[in-house]
């Protein structure tokens, strides 16, 4: 009998129900059943690397037992940690092959490796801009990876997975889609990272249960990201939820973005909320930028120009390094 059969019989012998987890870094059974048993029994038998106790809902994700922050890593050795600030931008929505190359061209002066884009657009309006489709993500990834650019744009479908694959290097989900628990099944599938985007009315723990099911599904690498949340205040287009992120950071060892454009939705308030996200211990920050935001198809009025755009890179990047100083 090798090492898991022999764990997985002496769970059952112990009266616990159990899930067996294999992901892309590792395999772990996590087991429900009494709070009183002494897990030391388990933690001695052969092939057991580690056991923890953990009390919360979201158990895969949680830092009571991974105390070390993920470090996400790509095949050409770039990676998201708190090591380095990540920063993400591009626009709304993919509008066409001349944008995206002068976008492209902009990142690549900054030095940003990463580019949003949505071509499939979820819209409150049916008669809104819904994206280029798959067309327009083709160009769109083509000219990406020319430049070493890493492609984020979002899936809303489990159908869209499979065409989608080969041009994405992030796939996003929207707040819309936080529970869409098929969707989020499917994506553990996925050996790719995923960002995903807290709900419009969406606890904290409501956010870490919805990475649980992509963690659990296969895929460690996980994105947290606040958004805004719905409130009742019609001055801006959501509340930004700073209290997030810190809470975040503390109960999850997953890295944690702040997405200010749509958080706070009026463009000269998303450079300081995005210097207070980094503040707040934010690994990574998303933009939607324009080279002519009152042109935008989508979102124009949350979006910075591209000279907003290179001014804030070099405040950010300053206000994190400010930040590192100040708490290292």
């Amino acid at each position: 009998m090798d090492d898991k059969t022999f764990l997985l019989e002496k769970i059952k012998l112990e009266g616990f129900k159990y899930r067996y987890i294999e992901t892309n870094r590792n395999s772990y059974a996590v087991c429900m059943g009494n709070d009183d048993y002494d897990i030391r029994k388990l933690g001695n038998l052969p092939g057991i690397k580690d056991v923890h106790f953990i009390d919360d809902s979201y158990v895969l994700v949680s830092r009571m037992w991974r105390t070390q922050d993920t470090v996400i890593e790509f095949p050409d050795g770039l990676t998201i940690s708190r090591d380095e600030l990540t920063i993400v931008a591009g626009p709304c929505s993919v509008e066409s092959e001349e944008q995206v190359v002068e976008t492209v061209t902009l990142l690549k002066q900054k030095g940003v490796r990463f580019m949003r884009g949505g071509v499939f657009k979820p819209r409150s309006s049916p008669y809104s801009f819904r994206g280029l489709g798959i067309d327009g993500l083709k160009f769109f990834s083509k000219h990406c990876r020319d430049n070493n650019i890493k492609v984020v744009t979002e899936v809303m479908d489990n159908s869209q997975i499979e065409k989608m694959y080969d041009y994405v290097d992030v796939f996003q989900v929207g707040a819309r889609n936080m529970q869409n628990f098929d969707l989020l099944d499917a994506l553990g599938k996925v050996d790719k990272p995923v960002l995903l985007k807290r709900g419009l009315s969406a606890t904290l723990d409501e956010l870490l249960s919805s990475a649980e099911y992509v963690f659990s599904g296969g895929n460690e690498d996980v994105i947290l990201c606040e958004r805004g949340v719905r409130g009742f205040d019609k001055t801006f287009r959501n509340t930004l939820d700073l209290n997030a992120i810190p809470y975040l950071k503390e109960k999850s060892h997953l890295p944690v973005f702040c997405d200010p454009s749509h958080g706070v939705g009026v463009r000269q308030y998303v450079e300081v909320m995005a210097m207070a996200a980094i503040m707040a211990n934010a690994d990574g920050i998303m933009l939607e930028i324009h080279s002519t935001p009152e042109k935008a198809l989508s979102d124009g009025f949350q979006t910075l120009s591209f000279n907003e755009f290179a001014d804030s890179v070099r405040r950010m990047r300053k206000t994190y390094n400010f930040r590192k100083s100040l708490f290292s």
